[in-house]
């Protein structure tokens, strides 16, 4: 049975090209081609870990499902679907917003907010390492008796809501609507850099919980979108490793145990004094140029070319392993299929930074190719 994520992917793309026809009618100016696959990129590699940390993560649920549960038989009926929405909406909130508080967990969900821009491509930018931080609140629900295969889908629903709160073409939804569920407005707040909405609306599908525990921010001013401090790299591995790299710099260099577990636990930028003290900016500068990188246009038509090859690979393997009752694919195939995906987003990373490397490495992906495909297929 696929996965509604997986599933759902062809009506990301076409609400996505929508978003892109308006953005071109009106000249919004939404879209980057780097920054867009930059984000298409990450939400690949997320996609593609996933079948392996899934193993892991949903493993630890049913386990304790089958063996610690409350509550053996909890019936299918509608007031149950009601209350596990609330429930993973309330457990998702809690990883959100500690994810913006402890900075090793930032580290599994820095990458969503990488974008310097706004559009419905950032909502497929995710972290790979994110499922390692979040499985962890959701357990609670697995003891009370919530079976599997009903928190998977009321997670996956909730996870498909946010996608279209990722847009600036919707303004304001009506009240009501706005006092109860995340709405764009609202989901720009969480992604601005201006120092009033910094951690702030970590609503999945309610904003009622930040309403609840003081942390909502209505939408006042005009957002600033990205991190305090810019990535600056169309490198997926870059950005999904660049923060624990930091954490692990600062690591090296404490004196005691104590600074040791607070450079982890404290909030993202965190350091003792002796080390300059936390990188926290007080304001943010609202005139930073966005970052970019100098490729000519002949590059980008090729990047667009492979990206989209790349992208019908990625959908094809993903579509086959996600039918567990019928696998496409052995063991040795999909980590052969991922190696591969994951050395080609990388590559176009480099390709749109113009780097020495990727222009060499780019003949060796296109030669890997053919034997991809023949192991894949045979």
């Amino acid at each position: 049975m696929l996965n509604l994520i997986t599933l759902s992917i062809p009506a990301f793309f076409i609400l996505i090209a929508v978003e892109l026809l308006i953005n071109k009618m009106k000249k919004t100016n939404l879209y980057r081609l780097n920054d867009t696959i930059s984000n298409l990129s990450s939400g690949i590699i997320s996609q593609v870990v996933g079948v392996f940390t899934k193993i892991v993560t949903i493993g630890v649920y049913v386990w304790i499902y089958n063996n610690f549960r409350v509550f053996k038989n909890i019936p299918n009926e509608w007031y149950t679907w009601i209350l596990l929405f609330i429930g993973v909406d309330f457990f998702y909130y809690w990883f959100h917003r500690l994810s913006h508080e402890v900075s090793v967990l930032w580290g599994t969900h820095v990458v969503h907010h990488q974008s310097e821009e706004y559009n419905l491509s950032v909502a497929l930018r995710q972290s790979a390492t994110q499922t390692f931080g979040s499985f962890w609140f959701y357990l609670p629900l697995a003891f009370i008796g919530f079976s599997p295969t009903l928190f998977a889908t009321i997670a996956a629903i909730q996870t498909l809501y946010q996608f279209w709160i990722h847009t600036r073409l919707i303004d304001k939804m009506p009240a009501w609507f706005e006092y109860f569920f995340n709405t764009p407005s609202h989901h720009r707040v969480h992604h601005g850099v201006n120092p009033k909405y910094i951690d702030k609306n970590h609503g999945g599908t309610l904003i009622i919980f930040d309403r609840m525990f003081a942390t909502f921010q209505l939408e006042e001013e005009e957002v600033h979108y990205g991190v305090t401090s810019q990535l600056k790299s169309w490198n997926i591995a870059v950005a999904n490793f660049d923060y624990y790299g930091w954490i692990l710099q600062q690591l090296s260099k404490v004196k005691n145990a104590k600074d040791f577990f607070l450079v982890l636990l404290r909030k993202p930028g965190w350091r003792p004094a002796y080390l300059g003290g936390a990188i926290v900016p007080k304001e943010i500068d609202t005139q930073r140029q966005l970052y970019d990188a100098q490729s000519n246009r002949n590059v980008h038509i090729y990047i667009v070319f492979q990206f989209a090859l790349l992208l019908a690979f990625a959908s094809f393997f993903l579509f086959g392993v996600g039918d567990a009752e019928h696998p496409k694919f052995n063991t040795l195939q999909k980590y052969i299929a991922t190696f591969f995906i994951i050395f080609s987003v990388i590559n176009i990373g480099g390709l749109f930074e113009n780097k020495n490397w990727s222009k060499p490495t780019e003949i060796i992906r296109l030669l890997c190719i053919p034997i991809v495909l023949y192991f894949l297929l045979h």
